[in-house]
């Protein structure tokens, strides 16, 4: 559902990004248009839990952050911001190395509330990890 027609806000998401969790956790973003969301991280040891597998928060910040992204780049006119009301993940698969790939997709964007889905896959082999459905809740400017 991306807008082939909007900006690429990648870059500008980057940079504001700076010092906040997705920075911390070296998120980076090929893709951020009305629509849809790309990002990425390399496989550290910053993202794993103790047992040595990837932690689940990791996989979480990247796909909520996909959408978060996504969804400031989609607000309806007039809108002040928006405010994640619930979120939800199914763990499939996991990763120790490579890179972990996230693609977001807007499926409901209407004046008060936008419903996201994403996918989380083990960019290296293609393997499915994570499927995330979030809804945002659209903020409208106090008088």
């Amino acid at each position: 559902m991306a807008d082939d027609m909007s900006p690429n806000l990648a870059p500008m998401f980057m940079e504001r990004q700076l010092g906040a969790l997705p920075d911390l956790l070296g998120l980076e973003w090929e893709i951020i248009q009305k629509g849809f969301a790309k990002g990425r991280f390399r496989v550290e040891p910053r993202h794993m839990a103790p047992n040595g597998f990837l932690h689940a928060a990791s996989v979480i910040a990247l796909a909520d952050t996909a959408c978060g992204y996504g969804c400031v780049a989609s607000l309806p006119d007039g809108a002040g911001g928006f405010t994640t009301v619930e979120l939800k993940s199914n763990f499939v698969g996991t990763a120790r190395d490579g890179h972990v790939i996230c693609e977001a997709r807007l499926i409901h964007g209407g004046r008060t509330t936008q419903v996201w889905d994403a996918e989380v896959r083990h960019e290296e082999s293609g393997k499915l990890m994570a499927l995330f459905r979030c809804t945002q809740s659209i903020l409208q400017p106090r008088s």
